[in-house]
């Protein structure tokens, strides 16, 4: 009695056949991944346009000092004076601007360590979902190559 060889080849390919790809797991990561994109992109185009708006203020309080710098004085101890206060303003004024600056940087950063977070969380559940899914259908698919080779 000659005994039968097993067609290794055919294993192989009825196995590899049932492993399933879930496109919804993917479809599923793709959307989580989308939906952060558009919560980042929300953030930093948020913080350019209160940057912008920070920027704009101090240039036109700037222009309008500079206006009265640039008026014609009848003493020449006025030119000082006006130089003097435009400086003293401008100093204020840089360190108001630089506070504000440093809030829309903060609030950059702990929405950014929030969307990381969630994020974090989001894919990791759909890791999760997606290995439970897998394995479930690896182990029935692995079954089924085993049944069929008996």
């Amino acid at each position: 009695m000659a005994a039968k060889t097993q067609d290794y080849t055919k294993l192989f390919q009825d196995m590899m056949a049932s492993f399933p790809l879930d496109a919804a797991a993917l479809q599923d990561a793709f959307r989580t991944s989308a939906a952060f994109g558009e919560k980042m992109s929300k953030v930093a185009l948020e913080a350019a346009d209160k940057s912008t708006e920070i920027s704009a203020k101090w240039t036109k309080s700037t222009l309008a000092k500079l206006g009265e710098v640039s008026k014609a004085k009848s003493e020449p101890t006025e030119y000082t004076k006006a130089l003097t206060d435009f400086a003293s303003a401008q100093a204020e004024a840089a360190a108001e601007t630089l506070a504000a600056f440093a809030e829309v940087a903060k609030k950059v950063q702990m929405e950014t360590v929030e969307l990381m977070l969630a994020a974090g969380k989001d894919f990791s559940e759909d890791a999760s979902a997606a290995m439970k899914k897998a394995t479930s259908e690896m182990t029935s698919a692995a079954k089924k190559v085993a049944a069929a080779a008996k």
